[in-house]
Formats: C-alpha cells, structure tokens, sequence
C-alpha cells in the first residue's frame, strides 16, 4: 500500500493492548519513514507517541488531551460522523483534519450511519483544514467524493480484500492527484 502511494496509514485494532501493539506501531512507524508517509494511530494517545498523529472519535480522548500529549506538530485528525459543527469546533480547536462518514455500506462498520453527500460541499466551503471521507469507499466511488470536494479518502475493505494492495493504492492515489 505504501509502494502504491498511501501517505497516511492509520493503525485500529479495539483489541489488543497498547503493550502489544507498540512494537507494531514502531515497526510501521519506521515503514511508513521510508515511504515518506506518515502513521497515524486510532483511539489511543499513549500508542500513538509511537506515531505521527492520532485519529480520534466522539467517544474517545478529546482534541485537548490529544494535543497536549503529542503537541502541536503531531497530526490529529477528528471523527465527524454527519455534523459540520462538530468539524468547525474542531477546526479551531487545532484538528489537522476531519473526516465525515459513512459515506456508503461498509464492511467493517455495518450498522455506521450514511451521511449525506452534500455534506463535503458544505464543508469545503466553511473549512480550511483537509477533509476526509470514511465508510465504504471504492475505487469506483472514490472519484465521486473527489469531487465533492474530498481531500483524504479513509479505505479499509476496497484494499485489503485485493489480491493486489500496491495497485489498488496507485489506483486512489491517482484519482488524488488528478483532483489537486
């Protein structure tokens, strides 16, 4: 996925313990180093001193908390769902970005409300910071939230079920940069 030219890749797993996944963290952090891609972990501020950034929810540490554990220069990103507000508090209250979603099915969060599409346009107007997409997405829905105005696409199914993860990332990352 690397090779393909995934530049942010997010560690989640709800089950194990910080303790057993720091090693993986440190090992994917110096991966994703060579790759010139950063490593952002899901949920947890302790773990995530072993990354570049965390990715945080409504139910988990808040943005303050994350900010003064991994300071100013750590990417933090904020769960959405469908509410642009909670992106604008976001926003001024120092997220990198923020992502909304679901934005169709999804394998890995069957029971994840569906968002309503106009909600990326709404939000490219009123943001400044990047806007990610989560929640089903393919290769073949992917360029119709591109132009929405989405600048980070968050894909879990549409690429581990691949037979082939490099080119289905050199897939998204061409349809990501022919929208910039």
């Amino acid at each position: 996925m690397l090779r393909g030219g995934a530049r942010l890749f997010q560690l989640r797993d709800k089950r194990s313990s910080d303790e057993e996944l720091a090693p993986i963290a440190r090992s994917l952090r110096e991966l994703c180093d060579d790759y010139g891609a950063k490593l952002i972990i899901n949920d947890r501020l302790e773990l995530a001193k072993n990354a570049h950034g965390v990715h945080i929810g409504q139910a988990d540490e808040t943005l303050e908390k994350a900010l003064q554990t991994l300071g100013k220069a750590a990417i933090i990103g904020v769960s959405c769902y469908g509410d642009l507000n909670r992106a604008v508090a976001a926003q001024k209250r120092g997220a990198s970005y923020v992502s909304f979603g679901a934005c169709f099915r999804s394998v890995t969060k069957p029971n994840a409300a569906i968002v309503d599409g106009n909600i990326f346009e709404r939000a490219k107007k009123t943001l400044q910071i990047p806007i990610c997409a989560i929640g089903g997405i393919t290769t073949k829905n992917a360029p119709e939230l591109l132009r929405r105005g989405v600048d980070m696409l968050a894909v879990v199914s549409d690429l581990w079920r691949r037979d082939d993860w490099q080119k289905t990332a050199e897939t998204f990352a061409a349809s990501l940069a022919m929208k910039s």
